[in-house]
């Protein structure tokens, strides 16, 4: 009896099986994003595009899906994840399923950007699941682990996708990923459930989940009353005073143009690379889909390690420049080693540099944390927004211009412009960005110096 006692008091652990959806949605979310990038050589044979307009096919998601990003959070505040996200796959999988069954230029530009459009809720709709399900002090190690379903995933599905295609084309490829997409929408709606209505979570959880509700309230109303005590001292955060520190500061920029320039190294691995392994570097299909996966597998060791290993030095008591600009750093300068495969011809080797190049990638991947040290308290929301925006054209201009500079078949320039945008990016955090410390608005200054 005392011990049935105790197991209804024990909290269940259905938060944690739905995470795990999460995390598959994730997965197929990449898949669906990446699998261009194996289908691309083939792809190009079959309909004779040129490397300007495959290009402009890898770009075409961006466009979409950058632009959509504030509509897709306003639709997931108003509709119930249950419904949206099996409503968005269904969608997402129908554009990916048909860019099997097209055979132009202008079609697959299309159907790209729709599916741009289509997953544009999908990361506002984990934020949102994960806040519903997780208490706040579960919540980073809850998106970390979901997050992580971009590199590992791919990682283990890269090999998977190129025996797909092997065995029945490109066209295939585009079909079976679609279909799988339709599957996981309705398995989505069978088992997915908010806390309140999921029969699996008992009180304890939901209590347990609860647990810092109280807290919340009482921080919202500090917050209001902070943001009381702003408005008197800036009647909107839209100021011209505001908007030219946002866009001016140099410290600011130095985080935009780090962003940027990180999206550059990712954007490559998701688009270009497997086409490099295969026609560059001449490797089997099946083989490169092997090997593609071990710079994912990097990557995603690269985040884990920069996101633990900072935090662990910050509660050490180590100073900001050290525990956060460092990894940056050093994660900017190690992807720059991307260039050591222009100057060797054998594949361990360029596995190796590729693979320390996407590690320094993943080790940089912090670069959200230089937004709530730096950006003005009542500007925070506005500098992420600017940042998220500006880091975001690099997966609309990278691709047409490595599409540019592998016209002629040689891969050598485009290597060579990651590898600067990387090093473009170590100076902007070495240089531009400096000291780690909060930027002021002048009405901040105005009232220290009146003090």
């Amino acid at each position: 009896m005392q011990t049935a006692a105790l197991n209804i008091n024990k909290p269940t652990r259905t938060r944690f099986q739905i995470l795990g959806l999460i995390f598959l949605s994730v997965v197929i979310n990449y898949m669906d994003r990446t699998n261009i990038s194996v289908a691309a050589a083939a792809l190009t044979d079959d309909l004779q595009l040129t490397s300007i307009q495959m290009g402009l096919i890898f770009s075409a998601f961006g466009w979409t899906y950058s632009v959509c990003q504030i509509p897709g959070g306003i639709v997931v505040d108003f509709v119930k994840a249950r419904i949206l996200y099996p409503v968005i796959l269904v969608l997402w999988s129908a554009a990916t399923l048909i860019q099997g069954l097209v055979s132009s230029f202008g079609a697959l530009v299309g159907l790209r950007m729709a599916i741009g459009v289509f997953e544009a809720p999908s990361y506002p709709c984990n934020n949102k699941i994960v806040t519903n399900w997780f208490p706040e002090n579960e919540r980073a190690s809850a998106i970390a682990i979901y997050t992580s379903g971009q590199f590992i995933g791919l990682a283990f599905l890269m090999p998977v996708l190129v025996v797909i295609q092997d065995a029945f084309g490109w066209r295939g490829l585009f079909i079976v990923s679609g279909l799988v997409g339709f599957v996981w929408a309705a398995i989505w709606y069978v088992f997915y459930r908010d806390p309140e209505d999921h029969k699996g979570a008992n009180q304890a959880e939901l209590d347990h989940i609860a647990q810092d509700e109280v807290k919340i309230v009482e921080q919202v109303k500090e917050q209001k009353t902070e943001q009381k005590e702003v408005s008197e001292k800036n009647e909107s955060k839209l100021t011209k005073e505001n908007l030219k520190i946002v866009f001016s500061n140099q410290k600011l920029w130095g985080i935009y143009i780090g962003q940027f320039c990180l999206g550059g190294t990712l954007i490559f691995f998701l688009t270009w690379f497997p086409t490099y392994l295969v026609e560059y570097r001449g490797l089997d299909f099946i083989k490169s889909g092997f090997l593609a996966s071990i710079p994912f597998i990097a990557a995603f060791c690269g985040v884990l390690i920069s996101g633990f290993f900072s935090d662990f030095l910050v509660r050490k008591g180590v100073s900001k420049e050290v525990s956060r600009k460092a990894p940056m750093i050093i994660g900017m300068m190690l992807s720059m080693f991307i260039i050591g495969a222009n100057y060797t011809d054998d594949t361990t080797l360029i596995i190796t540099f590729l693979s320390i190049a996407f590690f320094g990638n993943g080790l940089s991947s912090i670069a959200w944390i230089f937004v709530s040290l730096l950006a003005p308290k009542q500007l925070i929301g506005l500098v992420g927004g600017c940042m998220n925006a500006i880091g975001s054209l690099a997966g609309v201009i990278v691709p047409v211009v490595i599409g540019f500079l592998v016209t002629d078949g040689d891969f050598r320039p485009a290597l060579f412009f990651i590898a600067s945008l990387a090093g473009i990016g170590f100076c902007s955090y070495l240089f531009l960005v400096g000291k780690i410390e909060r930027v002021t608005l002048p009405s901040d200054k105005a009232a220290v110096q009146g003090g």
